[in-house]
């Protein structure tokens, strides 16, 4: 047996220990399926467009941020290029599109996802989402903890520039009239949100 690296040994410890939570690695397999390619986070986004009519260019902006923060993610895997874990002390728990590891594409689009929908709904979706996507990636074996800490720091990063990027006049000129802020009369509201 090969000898683990110092951040192997500690996900195998950290997968022993959720793993020993009834039901994680269920709950582990159904949030893989929902991140994959951040699908259920821009059909949840999609939901939100209409079923949320007066906010539905800030719901377009949550999905196309997911999507964004997604594709960010894989473009530095494929710079970094750092394999996935491989070791006999690692359990993976699912398939992965991918050899490439670092960083978790599930912890940045979900990140992304948590805090855009979150500014959206006013609701503090990411304390409860993220910290689980992230455990979620460790119970599987198929990311070190550094890869989902990553994922979470590029998400946040991409939310952020989502944020500040969309209201701009140059966003807003090339959006359908029906996203643009100015179609719900958010406009004054919004600057007024980020500016808090």
């Amino acid at each position: 047996m090969p000898v683990p690296t110092g951040e192997v040994r500690l996900l195998g410890a950290i997968q022993r220990q959720l793993l020993a939570v009834p039901a994680a690695r269920e709950v582990a397999v159904t949030l893989s399926h929902v991140g994959e390619h951040a699908l259920g986070w821009m059909a949840i986004a999609a939901v939100g467009a209409a079923v949320d009519p007066t906010r539905r260019g800030r719901w377009a902006m949550v999905g196309v941020g997911s999507f964004g923060a997604h594709a960010t993610s894989v473009v530095v895997k494929r710079v970094v290029r750092r394999r996935r874990p491989d070791h006999p002390t690692v359990t993976v728990g699912v398939s992965t599109p991918s050899r490439l590891s670092f960083p978790s594409s599930h912890a940045t689009s979900t990140t992304a996802f948590a805090l855009l929908a979150g500014a959206v709904s006013g609701v503090p979706v990411a304390p409860a989402l993220v910290p689980v996507m992230l455990a979620s990636r460790l119970v599987l074996g198929v990311h070190y903890p550094s890869d989902v800490f990553a994922g979470a720091a590029v998400g946040a990063g991409c939310a952020a520039l989502t944020r500040a990027v969309w209201p701009t006049e140059a966003v807003q000129r090339v959006l359908p009239g029906s996203l643009r802020d100015d179609a719900q009369g958010l406009r004054t509201t919004l600057i007024h949100e980020e500016n808090r």
